[in-house]
């Protein structure tokens, strides 16, 4: 069964469910029916874990933008699917396309310093970006990629369930928000996604680019800490 999951995914199936007649798949007889479509949930017998390394499958051979002609490979997320808390960027860059892994380079560097002085790990937490690909030098993902690519990032989400999402960066809060604000502004609010809790905060690499924003960060990363203690 795995196997044949995995080739639906090669196919560009993202997900799938059991029909109501299949309430578990039998492992010798015959098979029972297995429905698919594009938009359902992932089958209850799949761990979130293994139903993300077959979304990554799927990743991997993404041709939807044009990213994919310059990417080195796919950067599809890191970490615990089981966390309480799950970052998200904006996208790869040069350390992460070459490593395949989000968040390797200098500020993925600064940001385990950051976990660490909140008493997390980068093994507790789940890292991803909104784009999978990375941008030529680095720009600022473009709205056609984001939306290519953003039906990745909500399975994500929908499999790993984190109690609370930490936006790094602006165009990551602005595009789970889906507002233009600026990121100053997004700090100061409550807000959920899909019930889900938002705590908006700067990227590492802006800290590193501007050491002025490393106090307020500090107080959203306290805060992050506070919210996880208290779910």
């Amino acid at each position: 069964m795995a196997a044949y999951l995995r080739q639906l995914q090669r196919k560009g199936i993202r997900s799938i469910y059991l029909s109501p007649e299949a309430d578990s798949y039998q492992t010798s007889g015959e098979e029972e029916a297995v429905t698919v479509e594009q938009g359902q949930s992932m089958p209850k017998t799949q761990s979130p874990g293994s139903a993300l390394d077959a979304l990554a499958d799927t990743v991997s051979g993404c041709i939807a933008c044009p990213l994919y002609k310059s990417r080195t490979q796919t950067v599809f997320g890191d970490g615990n699917p089981r966390t309480k808390v799950l970052f998200i960027g904006e996208a790869p860059g040069r350390d992460e396309d070459l490593q395949g892994i989000p968040f390797v380079g200098r500020a993925g560097q600064l940001l385990n310093k950051i976990l660490a002085a909140i008493e997390l790990r980068r093994e507790d937490v789940y890292i991803t970006n909104i784009l999978k690909c990375r941008p030529p030098s680095n720009r600022d993902p473009q709205e056609p990629e984001v939306r290519q690519c953003e039906n990745y990032l909500k399975q994500q989400i929908q499999l790993i369930q984190p109690k609370v999402i930490c936006a790094l960066g602006r165009i990551s809060a602005q595009w789970l928000l889906q507002t233009n604000a600026p990121l100053g502004t997004l700090r100061s609010g409550e807000y959920y996604y899909e019930g889900i809790r938002i705590l908006p905060t700067y990227h590492p690499a802006a800290l590193l680019r501007n050491p002025a924003f490393k106090k307020p960060a500090w107080e959203d990363f306290k805060q992050l800490k506070a919210m996880l203690d208290d779910s």
